[in-house]
Formats: structure tokens, sequence, C-alpha cells
């Protein structure tokens, strides 16, 4: 059982509409529309959204970021997070918007999607003032890091709220030899990140199949962000359902 359980805490659903948007830029017709797909994943139950606009609008649009934070002052119970580079656009967003949540994520411009998360000490000084920026502007901070226990001191030392896990080798190893060992990996960095006194976030590629083992081996995490694996699922179950599916997996994870 997650540990979470034992403080009345669950975690939270966030629906990444990225490919929403990336299937509507197909074509100029306007659909599928990402506000009409983030207000039906809300009223489905789902606990916040996720964007992450890029430079190339390759995806999320300026437009879509001022469409969703405006819908998002109709449930004041859910979470705005924007995600991105902090050195590339997205501070122009947090200002702009004042989000719930920002995530800074080491992308470069033209990266076809996230692979890493940031080296610390490295990447320390240019993040530091960019965490306070925000932070000043009373948004939380994540930072988006790999499963590395040791970090876990130097991102708490830095001033940021949380970490998000890149998850994508927990996905790709679950239900191999080798995913116990590399499952293990994130509790560790989980008990690490805890200790520092740092919040925990989750995602890439986490799914039905695997979103509950995750969620029973990480302690603490508060809040998984899932745009690919749900809106595929979307598509063929269509929101409610999914968004329902995917908080039943949430669910088992806590289940005694």
């Amino acid at each position: 059982m997650n540990p979470l359980a034992h403080a009345g805490v669950r975690c939270a659903l966030s629906v990444n509409v990225n490919k929403v948007a990336l299937l509507r830029n197909t074509r100029h017709l306007g659909i599928p529309s990402v506000l009409r797909a983030a207000e039906l994943c809300l009223r489905a139950g789902a606990q916040g959204i996720t964007v992450h606009p890029r430079p190339d609008a390759r995806h999320i649009r300026s437009g879509d970021v001022d469409d969703l934070a405006a819908l998002l002052k109709d449930w004041p119970d859910a979470e705005f997070n924007i995600e991105g580079n902090p050195t590339q656009n997205l501070m122009d967003f947090v200002h702009r918007h004042r989000p719930h949540q920002v995530t800074f994520v080491p992308d470069a411009e033209d990266q076809f999607t996230s692979d890493h998360g940031w080296t610390l000490p490295q990447d320390a000084e240019r993040l530091r003032p960019l965490i306070r920026e925000a932070q000043d502007l009373g948004v939380r901070v994540s930072l988006f890091m790999d499963p590395q226990p040791a970090a876990m001191a130097a991102v708490a030392e830095l001033g940021a709220d949380r970490i998000e896990l890149y998850t994508e080798t927990f996905a790709s190893s679950f239900g191999t030899p080798a995913g116990d060992a590399v499952l293990a990996g994130f509790t560790a960095t989980a008990e690490a990140a805890l200790r520092a006194g740092l919040g925990i976030n989750a995602g890439h590629d986490l799914n039905r199949d695997n979103l509950s083992a995750f969620l029973r081996a990480v302690p603490g995490v508060q809040e998984v962000s899932i745009g690919h694996a749900l809106i595929a699922d979307a598509l063929e179950l269509g929101y409610a359902e999914t968004v329902a599916a995917y908080q039943r997996a949430i669910a088992a994870a806590y289940a005694p």
C-alpha cells in the first residue's frame, strides 16, 4: 500500500492535453478542442491540467494556455501546471498566468520529447534565480529529475518545492527482468526526496497498466502528469471513462 494512505493523502491526476493540440494542429478546423478536452477530463474527476508549450508551438499554442488559464478559474480546486524550459518561453507564461505549479524541464528547443532531468550541480546556478522568480509570483516549482537519490539534497538546497520523477526507465523496464531493480531506484530517490523535505510528482510513459505498481512502490507521490497514454486511451474509451480508469488505477495503489 502506498505510504501516503497513512496520512490521508492520495495521488492527484493531472491530464496533459498536448497531444490533443498536436492532432488539432494537423488541420485548420479547431478540432479536437483542447479546451473541451480539459473540461471533460475535469468533469470526469481529473484534479489538474498540464501543458508544455514549446517554443515552436507544434502542439500547445500561446492561445491555448490563455484559454486554459481562463477555464481553470471556474475550477478552483483543480491545478494548472505549466511545464517547459525556463530559459526559453516558459517564464512569460508564468508571469502572465501565475499557475499553481510550474515544472522546469531541461529540453532543447527542437527536442522530440522530454528525455532527461536536470543535472546538479552543473545546472544549479542558472536554475536558482528562476526558481526564486517563480516563487515570488506565488507559483510552486517542481524540477524534472532522473531517479538519482544523491541529487535530492541539491534540489532542496536550490529551494525547489517538488521534483517530478522522469519515469520512462520504469515504464520501459516494467514487466521485464530488470524491472524490480529499476523500480528500486525510484523508491530510493523518493525516500531521499522526502528526507530532504521535497514534494514528489511523477510522469512520462505512465499508463493504466503500470501506474498502480509504481505508486505502490514509490512513497510520497502527490501527483502524476499523464498525457500520451491517457489521450491514446481516450481515443478508444472517451475522456470520461479514461479518466475513471486512471483513477481506479490510482485507487488500487492505496488498497490494503
